[in-house]
């Protein structure tokens, strides 16, 4: 799946609809079917005039059927693909405007919407969603069992052990596998899905802008189980949200068949546009003409070792976008009218803020931002150093591991082991602490004559917590923190599900120098324990993520 340092910088890589061309690029050869829709009774049944036909349940908008080139792909378990899991008794009714066909869903004060265009093997979908009587917001495509058989690194359940709440599940060699493990962050793919037997199924993701997370978000993609398999468009979920959850219309997301291959961004030059649905009159759909773009010339203060990404947010929508890593150069197209703040983020962490307005049709141009020193971590002169200030565990013993595996996987690096300053520090310090697994972590360090005589600031950066987990430190037994308050974080798993986003947060302490050590060959020690009066036991014990750990000049 191509990742975004391999796409322009801007919200998405691919255009899709915006001409016959591009639909049959993503789709494949089309065949002169019958495009139209008819009624059978229980269902509105739709051909693409290519190679698909699909059914929408008239009681429930429920997808019932998606039969490509003759091969029947809906449906495992018994259940149909849909918003959340079923949305029930809806009103639902279809309308065919030249080459695009509609079906409209209304359930309560949510609509759903699907549409067809001739010759395209794609299912498009809109989400409307006005309030929180439906209590998340994802769609499922069910894929019957047998379609596609995968056992990958990532996001499946092919195991025969639950260890974990009846979703994470350990195989017989060790390895483990969850739904929950989709190891990558929004803004790192386009689209997922499988491709087999020359028949590829994805899911294109929409651009997110009422999505919740921002783009460094982790959330179920697919899975495959004994029963079939599913594709995620998750934009509200009950897993470690960072943000209160956006209403509005979201879309388009786009269900593809294609002949085997991905529906690649290569393909696809600019952003995620359907030009042809601006006359369908959907309630809340914006059209390209009604929005606007935020471009700045230029970055300064970057370190050039670490990417950034410039993000927007409001409480209507979210957007963001790569910087150029020559010059910071950015570009965020197709962002709906109002006032947001810009985030500039060194790998996943803030290190600059301003507000800026987008006006519909025009372009918000912002002069070279300059990052004050003091506004990266990693610039303050420290005496050592545990990883680096980037928002993320990176470089942490088992930190690439946990984006797709348990704490428990067998893959996994001991999670206890005390760890000494000028010995490969941070590969050896785990990127995960927990009070029941391995809370007391002792790390080593010498200091000068000068340094042992002064007061000095240690910082532990963290990226999230579970159950309030918190450190308390304390220097060679002779000065222990106070216990320090819970930032505020996520209340769901996090630690345990294939994620370490959470609320970057720095814990300081102000270690006295009677606490030191004064003879320069003799170790300090410093001994990190998790507090927290929550949580349950081992690895659902209360935690926490590590960013960096410094003791400053």
């Amino acid at each position: 799946m191509p990742g975004s340092a391999n796409r322009p910088v801007g919200r998405r890589a691919f255009v899709l609809g915006a001409t016959a061309a591009a639909g049959a690029a993503l789709t494949g050869t089309a065949h002169a079917a019958g495009f139209g829709w008819t009624d059978d009774g229980s269902d509105y049944v739709v051909d693409t005039g290519a190679h698909l036909v699909f059914k929408v349940s008239k009681s429930t908008g429920d997808l019932t059927s998606l039969v490509y080139r003759g091969t029947e792909y809906q449906g495992y378990g018994g259940m149909n693909s849909h918003i959340e899991s079923g949305l029930g008794a809806s009103t639902v009714s279809i309308r065919q405007s030249g080459s695009t066909i509609l079906v409209s869903v209304t359930h309560g004060t949510l609509r759903h919407y699907y549409a067809a265009r001739n010759g395209e093997n794609n299912v498009y979908l809109w989400t409307n969603k006005a309030d929180t009587s439906v209590s998340a917001t994802r769609y499922i495509v069910r894929v019957k069992k047998g379609a596609f058989l995968n056992d990958e690194p990532d996001s499946y359940t092919y195991a025969p052990t639950a260890i974990e709440a009846s979703d994470v599940f350990r195989k017989s060699d060790g390895q483990t596998r969850s739904k929950h493990y989709s190891k990558r962050r929004v803004m790192d793919y386009d689209h997922i899905g499988w491709s087999a037997g020359g028949v590829g199924l994805w899911m294109v993701r929409s651009n997110h802008e009422k999505a919740s997370g921002g783009p460094f978000y982790r959330s179920l993609l697919r899975h495959q189980s004994a029963d079939g398999g599913g594709l995620y468009e998750i934009l509200h979920y009950g897993q470690n949200q960072t943000e209160d959850q956006r209403f509005g219309l979201q879309g388009p997301y786009v269900i593809a068949f294609t002949d085997g291959g991905s529906p690649s961004s290569a393909l696809f030059p600019g952003t995620l546009t359907t030009p042809w649905a601006d006359s369908l009159g959907i309630p809340g759909y914006v059209p390209a003409s009604g929005r606007g773009k935020v471009t700045g010339v230029g970055i300064s203060g970057r370190n050039t070792a670490y990417p950034y990404t410039v993000g927007l947010a409001s409480a209507a929508a979210q957007y963001w976008g790569s910087a150029r890593s020559s010059d910071g150069y950015f570009s965020v197209p197709g962002v709906l009218p109002g006032t947001y703040t810009l985030t500039v983020f060194k790998g996943e962490l803030a290190v600059y803020t301003t507000p800026v307005s987008v006006s519909a049709g025009g372009t918000t141009t912002l002069n070279t931002i300059a990052i004050p020193s003091s506004n990266d971590p990693s610039n303050a002169n420290a005496i050592w150093r545990i990883g680096d200030w980037n928002g993320t565990p990176g470089g942490f013993k088992n930190a690439d591991l946990m984006t797709y595996a348990h704490p428990s996987d067998a893959r996994a690096a001991p999670w206890t082991g005390n760890v000494v300053i000028g010995n490969g520090e941070t590969a050896a310090f785990p990127c995960y602490l927990w009070k029941d697994v391995n809370s007391g972590i002792l790390v080593y360090f010498r200091l000068t004559a000068a340094q042992a005589a002064a007061a000095h600031t240690l910082r532990i950066g963290v990226t999230t917590a579970y159950a309030n987990g918190r450190p308390q430190v304390t220097v060679n037994d002779a000065w222990t923190s106070a216990v320090p308050s819970p930032p505020t974080q996520p209340n769901t798993r996090s630690l345990t599900n294939g994620s370490y986003r959470g609320n970057n947060h720095t814990f300081t302490y102000s270690v006295p120098a009677s606490a030191w050590k004064t003879d320069p060959s003799q170790y300090n020690v410093l001994r990190i324990d998790v507090v927290s009066g929550s949580g349950a036991t081992g690895f659902l014990s209360a935690g926490t993520s590590v960013d960096a750990i410094d003791l400053l000049a």
